[in-house]
């Protein structure tokens, strides 16, 4: 299965092939020096594997998790690619899931004005969500994705096999943002995720999950306008990472909580249900009230509100603007005991 991306930037292929990370070559132009980016908790198999199908290659593994989406990392990876005297006719590789991929695909878009990215992600949420759009980042002053930049790939290759090596923990991580696209855009993705095991089903959720977002991203490249719609879950998701220091919850968990804050009670009744059935949580262990603060500084927060996805029905949005109250008012009907 091959989507095409249109974007001002220029077009570039999604590939969704069992396999593909074993004949790169097929999908991407492999002739040249590639800085292969992945992390500890990646099976080291899967960087080697795409290492030995570039002309050369020098692989970075970063720890594992959010902090490493940071300046000393990123700084990291600049000091490699000076050191392995890379220039503007090679590459960057991110092989792993989203922490990866925004640093990756941010150093691509600084170094030298700009390099080759080539996206192979390894996470379900990243194969989802994550891998296309050109949104690339890192974390600042305890909040995330403040430093960044809008820069397309050359190449998303994503092979479905390797979920194999995932955590249970961790496709349900994934899952959470196929839910919340389904939530918003496709009420039959989400009857399917519903009402079947998604591990069955998992190469039709990618699949389906991509082209919702495709046709978000060519409609809106830099989320001046529709794009917003793929907020749904973050706006709430973001401010609970902030108040549990980035840490104590995956990214797709807190997506899966942030979700019941901006939505009908019919709508959050089926999404608990669909959450409790994936083992996503639907509470956190600390003050609604901490979550106020953090959406106080959120990057959509204007004058005396916020600017929040709402859904009403499965399948449909709304764009709202939420004053403070308002939001205190939702927040702990959603939240609390």
């Amino acid at each position: 299965m091959k989507l095409t991306v249109k974007t001002s930037m220029g077009d570039y292929n999604i590939t969704i092939e069992r396999g593909a990370i074993s004949t790169l070559s097929e999908y991407c132009n492999t002739d040249k020096k590639a800085l292969i980016v992945t992390d500890s908790g990646v099976p080291f198999q899967y960087a080697e594997a795409v290492s030995k199908q570039f002309k050369e290659a020098v692989v970075k593994v970063i720890p594992q998790g959010e902090k490493s989406k940071s300046f000393d990392t990123y700084k990291e990876l600049l000091e490699v690619l000076n050191e392995n005297a890379f220039s503007r006719a090679d590459c960057i590789v991110a092989v792993g899931g989203g922490v990866v991929g925004d640093l990756s695909g941010f150093t691509a878009a600084t170094y030298m004005r700009g390099v080759d990215f080539i996206n192979i992600p390894t996470t379900l949420l990243s194969q989802v969500d994550s891998s296309i759009g050109g949104k690339t980042a890192i974390d600042f002053g305890g909040y995330k994705n403040t430093v960044g930049a809008f820069y397309q790939p050359k190449a998303v290759i994503i092979d479905p096999d390797v979920l194999k090596t995932l955590s249970k923990r961790q496709f349900n991580n994934g899952l959470a943002e196929s839910v919340k696209m389904a939530a918003t855009s496709d009420k039959e993705l989400f009857e399917l995720i519903e009402g079947n095991n998604a591990e069955d089903i998992i190469d039709t959720v990618i699949e389906r999950s991509l082209k919702i977002k495709k046709a978000v991203v060519e409609e809106d490249e830099k989320e001046l306008g529709l794009r917003k719609v793929l907020n749904f879950g973050h706006t709430a998701g973001h401010a609970i990472e902030t108040a549990a220091g980035l840490s104590d919850y995956l990214h797709g968990e807190c997506v899966s909580m942030g979700m019941l804050a901006f939505c009908s009670e019919s709508v959050r009744e089926r999404l608990i249900n669909v959450l409790t059935k994936y083992n996503l949580p639907i509470k956190f262990g600390f003050s609604p009230d901490e979550i106020l603060t953090a959406l106080r500084h959120d990057k959509k927060a204007k004058g005396n509100g916020v600017n929040v996805v709402f859904v009403e029905k499965i399948g449909s949005f709304e764009f709202k603007f939420l004053t403070f109250p308002e939001l205190d008012k939702l927040v702990k009907e959603a939240y609390s005991e």
